[in-house]
């Protein structure tokens, strides 16, 4: 599946090369034990231990330079056509190859915007320029930002598939929850309980540990991106779970909430129905919006625009980012026009990008309300990947 998967990705590499008129992508490290090109695994399969130069054009060719010890290796992993294999230095076999492409552009891993797609060190970037001071390729290089936006972006069919997977166990997982959450248990004993799932089912959780889950219980909670605490689910408290799994290499990321019933309440109080509502409804409407073309800031303001008329404050982070290999993947964001985001919200969403809608808003004295679903964009809108929270869940 793994070699299947790399070589989709370095066909739909080669296309976007071609789209985009750039004759050659350039994935260039050493050590990857110690730093790894986030590229790497997507585009190669394997690590490297020596200076390592791993090239990708826009007819589909792909070639490997690597150390001579790493040749039987990169054989056996098969994703690129044509190794290359040197003993004491790199630069002679990487000019040979380098003057076959003759390539007027030059893409290679840095960027200001996109973690992905700056992989490339500064040591690693002073020893290219070495290797090509006597050539006018030096002058020739490009940001990978574009190309990486757009391959992490676009889906292919199997990594839809196992996105789909991670989120049917996630999904599963929150079921489990529903029938295990007691009022007088704690954050913590709910993200053990979580742990204990994932590591019997030998899943991996999507991202760190110490908060995923994140937990949250009750007015004056820590937040997104805060681990659980020892505080404690009590009645009339609002719960919310963010969680996500990785699962053969691709992650899930959604949230759901609870109310923990008073002894005296068969229905939650209308302040609490009104708030999940709201949040339910900001992301039926920006799901209405949201398909190939728009951008990321103009869907962020419909599910924004909303929470704010109805008379909450508007949620401190973006409406939702993209998931594949990683949690946070992909180029374009759904988020404001911040400074914190860069250029990320302003890029063209594209047919094939899989998205988050986590709008969220604080109910007054009794916690945070948030839904987070994954959605596909297609041509003409979008389709939902996780089945829909569209009830609170009501704890006894």
């Amino acid at each position: 599946m793994q070699k299947e998967l790399i070589l989709e990705k370095i066909e739909q590499a080669a296309k976007i090369l071609s789209e985009k008129d750039i004759d050659m992508w350039l994935i260039y490290v050493r050590e990857t034990g110690n730093i790894k090109d986030p590229m790497m695994d997507m585009l190669v399969g394997t690590n490297a231990t020596w200076q390592s130069a791993f090239i990708i054009t826009k007819d589909g060719n792909t070639h490997a330079i690597i150390g001579s010890l790493e040749y039987e290796n990169m054989k056996t992993i098969g994703t690129y056509k044509n190794i290359h294999p040197y003993l004491k230095s790199i630069k002679e076999k990487f000019l040979d190859v380098i003057e076959q492409i003759k390539p007027n552009k030059i893409a290679i891993n840095y960027s200001r915007n996109s973690s992905l797609a700056d992989g490339l060190t500064h040591g690693l970037y002073l020893e290219l320029l070495d290797h090509l001071k006597d050539t006018d390729y030096i002058n020739r290089f490009i940001s990978s930002e574009e190309i990486v936006s757009t391959l992490r972006g676009r889906k292919s069919p199997k990594e839809l598939e196992l996105i789909k997977k991670a989120i049917k166990e996630t999904l599963n997982i929150f079921d489990e929850v529903t029938n295990y959450m007691k009022p007088g248990m704690t954050e913590k004993q709910i993200a053990s309980f979580v742990h204990n799932l994932v590591k019997e089912r030998g899943y991996e959780l999507a991202w760190d540990k110490e908060y995923c889950p994140s937990v949250f219980t009750g007015p004056d909670t820590a937040g997104a991106h805060s681990g659980p605490t020892d505080r404690i689910i009590e009645p009339g408290h609002v719960v919310n779970l963010d969680f996500g799994l990785k699962i053969d290499g691709y992650c899930s990321d959604l949230q759901r909430t609870w109310y923990i019933l008073k002894p005296n309440e068969d229905t939650p109080p209308d302040e609490v129905q009104k708030g999940f509502n709201v949040i339910h409804e900001a992301i039926t409407k920006a799901a209405n919006e949201l398909r190939a073309g728009k951008k990321g800031w103009e869907i962020d303001e419909v599910a924004r625009n909303y929470i704010q008329i109805n008379g909450y404050s508007e949620f401190p982070h973006g409406l939702g980012h993209q998931v594949g290999r990683s949690v946070h993947d992909g180029g374009a964001l759904l988020g404001p026009k911040w400074e914190r985001y860069g250029n990320l919200p302003f890029l063209e969403i594209e047919e094939g990008n899989v998205f988050t809608l986590e709008p969220r808003l604080t109910i007054d004295n009794y916690g945070i309300a948030t839904i987070e679903e994954m959605v596909l964009v297609t041509n003409n809108g979008c389709e939902f990947l996780s089945e829909r929270q569209k009830e609170l869940y009501l704890i006894k």
